[in-house]
Formats: structure tokens, sequence, C-alpha cells
């Protein structure tokens, strides 16, 4: 999209290089002992209002709805409840760190339902074969943006189980292109319309990954039985990756299984409804029993990735309706809309600025690096103590705009890094209308005290502007 180049004329203000100073109450950390089935109830909600148990599904923990509890208040094999889902309800359950409940109606979020999203860590959403309506896809969107774990379930394309001209993929692909809070490939990735019959996926080497090596065991391969892939877009969310891939695959092609983030929450996607299925359920359902496949460790996924999402883990997460942990919830970038002007961050003269020739997202500030149409370099940065024992996740608003007609070469790019570590680098390539939201897990910086920095650096030609706003650093 052409914009309007600037003029080399800039603001002669200086920016004060007063890095970030918090108080002590927004950094404070909690150190009072509490029992640790108290501080690490995750609550999972399970979703079947979309006809989750049509045809010959049946993606349930149990008969019981909301509450499996109602069924057996104390499980000790899958069996004490019904549905194909019960080996993954029953093995958290009986970790005493799980709450867990079934949806049956129409998600919500900020509602007064006891199943609404707010009451909740994480959302699962197991091979859904209705469309999400427009409140719901909002809802949703929103729970993971405020701190909220999602996890997708797909199968293969086709598998359109009450024949109402939708299948999962078309249903996941729909919600996460066509909402109201973000539909410029939020996750960084999106499902193929794949029917891939069979295989088992291997998981890359990552020992450090708490999905492939968490508290229910190390993963090492899945299963695919009538599934599909997803095509990863690391350009659009540098958080996503895949860690389980199609036997020939990698990179960003292939991914079986994959994770990113979004906001303030977490995300995980699966190809397959057959490496949950315990192949037990309800009556008249022939259902295959992938989660104790034993080429597979399904079960080990499954319950590694549900902890990882509702933040039950060494770098937290999740924690869409408040969660428990050892970190108090703040926000710690000073300025974070640039509407106190030119305090606080460290920019190059003129990139704060309130100039009409770009709009500010929000209120009348935002940072504009680059869009001279000559050899530019601009900084916009700030440092940030970040607790220890925090989530951090860093976010912002970003809009590229462009005179540059080329669709290979970047000629302008804009880097972003958190200290020593880059985050992500946009350029040209990336114009598009109007504001994107970028989102990336800092949480390895807990602990230290890191600077924040853009740093935009266009040719001699053709302009390209980069223009940031509504900035965040989020820890809980």
């Amino acid at each position: 999209m052409l914009g309007s180049r600037r003029s080399r004329r800039r603001l002669t203000t200086a920016l004060a290089g007063l890095g970030l100073f918090v108080t002590g109450a927004a950094l404070q950390v909690t150190t009072t002992a509490t029992p640790a089935h108290a501080a690490t109830t995750n609550r999972v909600l399970f979703d079947d209002g979309h006809a989750e148990e049509a045809g010959n599904a049946d993606w349930i923990i149990s008969t019981s709805k909301p509450d499996p509890l109602s069924q057996d208040s104390s499980p000790s094999s899958e069996t004490d409840w019904t549905g194909a889902l019960s080996s993954w309800g029953v093995a958290l359950q009986k970790t005493g760190d799980y709450s867990l409940k079934t949806a049956t109606s129409a998600l919500t979020y900020g509602g007064s339902s006891t199943t609404d999203l707010s009451n909740f860590d994480t959302l699962v959403l197991p091979e859904p074969n209705t469309l999400f309506t427009t409140a719901e896809k909002t809802a949703i969107m929103t729970f993971v943006q405020n701190g909220g774990g999602l996890f997708m379930i797909s199968d293969h394309t086709g598998a359109d189980r009450n024949s109402d001209g939708e299948d999962a993929v078309e249903i996941l692909n729909d919600l996460m292109t066509n909402n109201s809070v973000d539909s410029t490939d939020p996750f960084g990735f999106s499902i193929d319309t794949l029917d891939i019959s069979s295989g088992y996926p291997a998981a890359i080497s990552d020992s450090t990954n708490e999905v492939l090596n968490g508290a229910f065991g190390t993963v090492t391969k899945s299963l695919i039985a009538d599934g599909t892939t997803a095509t990863l877009k690391p350009a659009d969310n540098a958080n996503v990756k895949g860690l389980v891939y199609r036997s020939g695959y990698s990179g960003n092609t292939g991914a079986f299984f994959a994770t990113s983030t979004f906001g303030s929450g977490r995300v995980a996607f699966w190809g397959d409804s057959s490496p949950m299925d315990d192949g037990t359920g309800q009556s008249g359902n022939t259902l295959y029993d992938g989660w104790n496949d034993t080429g597979a460790t399904n079960a080990a996924l499954a319950l590694n990735a549900t902890a990882w999402l509702a933040g039950d883990g060494s770098s937290g997460g999740g924690g869409g309706g408040g969660g428990g942990g050892t970190c108090t919830a703040a926000q710690l970038l000073g300025n974070p809309g640039f509407e106190s002007g030119n305090t606080t961050w460290t920019a190059s003269s003129g990139v704060i600025t309130t100039s009409s020739s770009e709009a500010a997202r929000t209120g009348s500030y935002k940072a504009w690096l680059d869009g001279y149409g000559t050899a530019t370099t601009d900084t916009l940065s700030q440092s940030v103590s970040i607790p220890s024992g925090c989530s951090a996740t860093l976010s912002f608003y970003l809009h590229i705009d462009t005179a540059e007609t080329t669709t290979s070469t970047a000629y302008d790019k804009l880097t972003v890094t958190a200290g020593s570590t880059t985050l992500a680098t946009y350029s040209n390539l990336n114009a598009a209308s109007g504001y994107v939201l970028k989102s990336f897990d800092v949480s390895s910086l807990a602990g230290t005290t890191a600077t924040i920095k853009f740093t935009g650096v266009e040719g001699s030609t053709l302009q390209t502007s980069f223009v940031i706003d509504d900035t965040a650093l989020n820890v809980s």
C-alpha cells in the first residue's frame, strides 16, 4: 500500500534515556507458601456444544455435564467416566491439580454462566463440527488474547460428521481468519485441507520443550489415522513452532502438532482426533484406541500440552481467568501507548509523533520508524526488569505501509529484539492495511533487566513506514 513520504525534518526534542522505573508493588513476587494443589488448580473446559458427538464421534470426557464428578467423584480408571476422552479426563482428575467441566451451549467470555470462559484457564476444542458464531469467535479469541490456553484438535478434510457442509478443518480455519479480534493469521499457521490415511509422525529433538518433555512423560511419536497437518507461517507469528511432523516433512510444512501464542495466551494444534480417542465411548460408536497405541506416545502429548496451556509448568502461561502462581500480574512497559509523548522510551528524533500522515491505533501518539524514502535507521527502545518466576509476553500492534512494489525483495526491515534475542524481522513484504497484533513469549528473560528494541532500516529509494502502537509487556 502506498503511503505518504515523510519529510526529513524531524522533531528536535530529545528523548530522555530514562529506562523504566516500576513501583515495588508492581514487581512484588509473592513468596507466601501455599499448598501445591491450591496453587496449581488448572481449570479446563472441554467443548461439547458444536456436534462433538455427531456421527461416529464421542469426544467427551463424561456423559455427566457440565461436571464429570457427578458421574464419579473419584475416578480411578477411565471406565469410571463414559466417553471417548475419558482417559484424558480421568488422568488429569487423578493428579488433583485440575478442575474439569464440559460446555454444552454457546461459548461466552465475560458472562455469568458457570461455563463462561473467564472461569477457565484452558479451552479444548475436540474436533468441532459446527461453525462458531461471530460472538463465539470473539469470545474465544479474546479469551486467548487475555491469557487463556486454546487446544484445537482437527480431523481430515471431509470429516463432516453431521453433514452440515462444514468439517473441523474449515471450522478451525474460519475461527482463525474470520473473527473480530484479529483475522491476520494471529497464531501463525493454517490447517491443511488434506486426508492423510496413516502414519506415525515423529517429535522433534528438543529436551527443553515442556510439551515434549513434561510431567506426564516424553513424547516420541504420535498417530495419524485419517488426519491432516498445518502449514506454519513464522513471519506472521514468530512464536509458532512445529513439535511433531509427518514423515518426510520439517520446518514450515507437515506439522502434525504445533504450538503458538497470541496476546498473553497459548495455542496448541493437533491434526487428528484419533490420537485422543481411548476406544471406549458410548454404545453404538465404533472407536479406535489411539490413546494407548503402542507405536505412539499420544497420552503424554495430550496431557503435557494441557498442562502447558494451563500454565502448569516452570515457565507459566495460560491463566485466562486469573490462575494461580507466584507472580504478581502486571503490565511493565512505561508509556505503552506513547500518549505521554517523548518520555520513558529512548528513540530516534521524530519517531514518537502525532503526525496525521500515519494514524495512531488509539489515542494521538504512535511510534513511526522510517518512511522517508532515503537511507535511514530509526530505533525505539526501553529497558524493563522482569521479575523471577513470571511468565512474560511482549505484544504490540504494527502497521506497515510501503511504496515498494516488489513481491520478493525485502528492501526495508524492522527488527524486534528482547535483550540479545531477535524475536522477529518484518519488511516491506509484510505491508498490509491497518494494525496487526504481534506477540512473543519472553518468559526466558524472567529475573533479568532486558532492553526491548525496535530497529528500522530503510533503503535509499522508496519509503516503508513501520508504525507501532499500544505496546505491552504482561507478566503473570
